[in-house]
């Protein structure tokens, strides 16, 4: 049976700036309880410990957050996302541990799942279900993202997810690496986004291969061009009795529309989050989009990176 994960209060908030409110959560959270949502996710895009006014000020902390969506839900299990170096063991996991947060997804680059190591061997010594995530997943090789995947097994993960976190797979690339990937006897889950309109495609095949957990949002609600609707791949792929259809419409998200900026940054394997310093940059700087983006991904810049877009659009434009 495949779960869906929602993430439209977690991925989606970088669309909005990072500026949840305690309203959205109330609703999310009675919506998630309603439409029988396994496992909600909240929190900062970049997730716990990441607000901050290089990355993004979050109007809310990750204290406030947690707390109030577990006042909601009651069936619905919470999820967090961690990246190490953001968030640290006691000044962030610990207080959600103690809030009762349920999942813990541990992320890193693809290439580098040994910094998931300290965070995910202490959860589960606290015994907290821990999953790792390997980010832009499109940019490594499939045997090097195979041994990734069976470092994070042996730090004691029940799950890893893979993210597209560029937007770049195809079809193809997905059955590719999933039917290697199940081969590894961990639970899998795929976290799609939509940069060429494949995220429900890929999605579907990723389950097709073996992924048995499948991250969505609300109309497909997240960064640049957003994520894997819920609402459509509930339809396509019914599970565990989800029913949204009623009653998601009034939760107010508004579906992403994919732009030029989107299908640059999938065709040059950068990071989503990179759109509005892309475009700001290009814009301030008066350089092309496009040589910005080729000259971007030039550099295989990661998430975390997205200082360096004014430098180097800056830098483009004295040498113009």
């Amino acid at each position: 049976m495949v779960e869906y994960h929602d993430l439209t209060i977690r991925d989606g908030c970088h669309a909005i700036s990072h500026k949840l409110t305690a309203d959205m959560i109330k609703r999310h959270c009675i919506f998630a309880e309603k439409s029988n949502i396994p496992v909600m996710e909240i929190g900062h895009g970049n997730g716990l410990g990441a607000s901050s006014i290089l990355i993004g000020k979050a109007t809310l902390s990750d204290i406030e957050m947690i707390s109030l969506a577990k006042s909601y839900l009651k069936n619905t299990k919470l999820s967090v996302h961690v990246i190490p170096g953001l968030a640290t063991i006691e000044r962030d996991i610990d207080p959600a541990i103690t809030l009762g947060v349920d999942i813990f997804r541990i992320a890193s680059h693809c290439t580098e799942a040994s910094m998931t190591k300290t965070h995910i061997e202490y959860l589960a010594s606290r015994g907290k279900t821990v999953y790792g995530a390997l980010m832009m997943c499109a940019t490594c090789p499939l045997a090097v993202l195979v041994e990734e995947v069976k470092k994070i097994k042996s730090y004691g993960a029940s799950a890893v997810i893979i993210m597209d976190s560029t937007g770049s797979f195809t079809p193809d690339q997905v059955e590719e690496s999933f039917k290697e990937l199940s081969k590894l006897d961990i639970k899998l889950g795929f976290h799609a986004h939509n940069n060429l309109g494949l995220a429900v495609a890929n999605s579907l095949v990723a389950i097709k291969n073996g992924a048995e957990i499948i991250d969505v949002t609300v109309h497909g609600f997240g960064a640049g061009a957003g994520n894997t609707p819920l609402e459509i791949m509930t339809v396509l792929h019914p599970s565990n009795d989800i029913n949204v259809l009623e009653s998601i419409d009034a939760l107010g998200y508004k579906a992403p529309v994919t732009k030029v900026i989107n299908i640059l940054t999938a065709k040059h394997t950068l990071h989503s989050v990179f759109e509005k310093k892309i475009l700001e940059s290009a814009k301030k700087y008066n350089v092309s989009l496009i040589k910005l983006v080729e000259e971007l991904g030039s550099r295989k810049l990661v998430a975390g990176q997205e200082d360096l877009v004014r430098v180097i659009a800056s830098q483009m434009s004295e040498q113009s």
